[in-house]
């Protein structure tokens, strides 16, 4: 029997509150395999102004709350919106204004790690 995980339940929540709110370019890159990495799990999006950038972040945290009982252990960036940042510890989520995606390039950053884009 495929017993789905935490972390993959987890995941899969995410995803969907970023859909919800319109949440563009979801990439899920696969730390796990990576020495030193913060996290097991990044998931990172791009929404395209400081109001839907924190409509995501919001969405992301009331979904996970209300269907998983889990909040964030740690939350980032929601003055400005520029690039939020949601640490569930295993699974660490980046909301980005594209034009901070862009110049941070976390992409680069962890190109070794195995990455699932997520279709619009």
């Amino acid at each position: 029997m495929n017993r789905i995980t935490e972390k993959q339940l987890l995941t899969e929540k995410i995803v969907e509150a970023i859909q919800d709110t319109k949440g563009e370019d979801i990439m899920i890159f696969d730390l796990s395999n990576i020495e030193n990495s913060v996290a097991q799990t990044f998931i990172i999006c791009t929404g395209n102004s400081n109001t839907q950038v924190s409509a995501i972040s919001g969405n992301i945290e009331k979904k996970v709350r209300n269907e998983l009982q889990d909040r964030p252990w740690h939350v980032e960036g929601t003055e400005n919106a520029m690039w939020i940042l949601l640490d569930y510890v295993s699974v660490v989520v980046h909301v980005f204004q594209r034009e901070t995606r862009e110049y941070y390039d976390i992409e680069e950053l962890w190109g070794d790690a195995k990455i699932t884009k997520i279709e619009n």
